[in-house]
């Protein structure tokens, strides 16, 4: 004889009926594999959690809402000391107002309040850091990312409309999100992912992405597609099917120390030099890519290869102290340091 079961038991099973099919199932297909009458089902319609729906234009399906559902995440002390830590990071570097953020950081504070008290209201501090209306209010970055991130956990190909740099047109390409990845130095938001055209693995800054809609056109990730591995000679975000380009820079003894204190790369060598001064070495994808960290080290650091991105540096400083003999109208660049 069956057992009567609860109705949040029932709703239960539905959910995580849904959460298998992200296409969703009528009313009388749930029945059968609940193994109850449709009556029963219909009878828990007034009881659905807001993040399951019915589609009344795709035939009634029942759906769940990925975006709505809520993830029940439980932390420790030391896991929640880490939270806060990628908390503090995110909103040192984001520029923009992101709400997702901000509530995320709140739940979590209001859930250490009682356990950890000083790590709660960093958190609260952190998510006002993010709202703060000196942040960049940037409607359509946050409704792309928000188009990207829902076709990404639901395997949803994206149009996507695409400006390569201010000034060129907009490309309208069909992109199926792979991986959505930070980048800290340039404060941006990369979705790395199959493109058609060309059909090949490409690269979006969401930031100059104009316009995405989700498509019912579904896509899977290849089983050997790896991020870690992708970006593993990256220095920041590109890649390459080249082999990586060896980097080898020199910095002066005052730089020496700050530079051996952080593992700037998973391939750098450091070797010391008898004046105090040291020998970076590291397999980069794309060394120029490099250039605005080079550029932040100035005097204390030398390019010696490869001889393109030497001359790269050194053509961008001359064109620097040249703007400066430009805007003093001195002779040369020791008149101006006088005269300040």
């Amino acid at each position: 004889m069956r057992t009567r079961k609860h109705k949040h038991e029932y709703l239960e099973a539905i959910e995580l009926l849904l959460e298998t099919h992200p296409e969703g199932l009528i009313q009388a297909e749930i029945a059968r594999r609940i193994g109850v009458h449709r009556s029963t089902v219909n009878r828990l319609i007034p009881d659905l959690p807001g993040y399951i729906y019915i589609d009344d234009l795709d035939g009634g399906k029942w759906k769940l809402d990925r975006a709505k559902r809520p993830l029940n995440v439980q932390f420790n002390l030391h896991e929640a000391t880490a939270i806060h830590l990628a908390a503090r990071l995110l909103a040192s570097v984001i520029d923009r107002q992101n709400p997702h953020a901000a509530s995320t950081l709140r739940k979590l504070s209001i859930t250490l309040e009682r356990m950890a008290p000083h790590i709660s209201r960093h958190l609260a501090e952190a998510a006002e850091m993010i709202d703060r209306n000196a942040q960049w209010q940037d409607a359509n970055y946050l409704r792309v990312l928000e188009v990207l991130t829902l076709a990404w956990a639901e395997g949803r190909k994206v149009q996507v409309w695409h400006r390569k740099s201010h000034g060129e047109p907009v490309n309208c390409y069909t992109f199926s999100p792979y991986f959505i990845e930070p980048g800290a130095v340039g404060r941006s938001t990369y979705a790395i992912g199959l493109r058609e055209p060309p059909g090949e693995l490409r690269t979006f800054k969401i930031e100059r992405i104009e316009r995405a809609e989700r498509t019912s056109e579904p896509y899977s990730i290849p089983p050997d597609f790896n991020p870690d591995d992708l970006l593993s000679g990256a220095w920041g975000i590109w890649f390459t099917n080249a082999e990586p380009v060896e980097v080898v820079l020199q910095f002066s003894p005052r730089a020496g120390r700050r530079v051996r204190e952080t593992r700037w790369h998973p391939t750098q060598q450091i070797t010391e030099q008898a004046d105090g001064s040291l020998i970076w070495r590291a397999k980069v994808a794309e060394p120029i890519e490099m250039r605005p960290w080079i550029r932040g080290w100035g005097p204390d650091v030398i390019v010696l290869a490869p001889e393109s991105l030497r001359r790269s540096i050194a053509a961008e400083a001359e064109q620097t102290l040249k703007h400066y003999y430009e805007v003093s109208n001195e002779p040369n660049f020791s008149a101006v340091g006088k005269n300040r």
